[in-house]
């Protein structure tokens, strides 16, 4: 299951992350959206867990906990899918 992770503190790297989130199950990959020019975190990321048991485990276990001294914000991705499929549909199409 991919986790949507806000509210990251600028400090946090992705080891910290995968970390915090392997205390829950088995975390198979870690990102940290950085902004493209300076190279700053943006203050949210991505955590991908293998097990979906053990992603709602760690999300109803680490929604609103300190992180870093920042109240972090983790829930269920809902990905791009569905964002781009409406942007494609312009009724154009014969």
């Amino acid at each position: 299951m991919n986790i949507f992770v806000s509210n990251i503190s600028f400090k946090v790297r992705e080891p910290a992350l995968a970390e915090l989130f392997a205390n829950y199950g088995e975390v198979t990959s870690v990102r940290i959206i950085k902004d493209k020019e300076t190279k700053r975190s943006k203050g949210y990321g991505f955590v991908e867990m293998a097990n979906d048991d053990e992603a709602n485990a760690a999300i109803n276990a680490l929604n609103g906990t300190s992180h870093f001294e920042r109240a972090i914000v983790v829930a269920e991705a809902k990905g791009k899918k569905e964002h781009s499929s409406t942007e494609n549909n312009t009724g154009n199409e014969a």
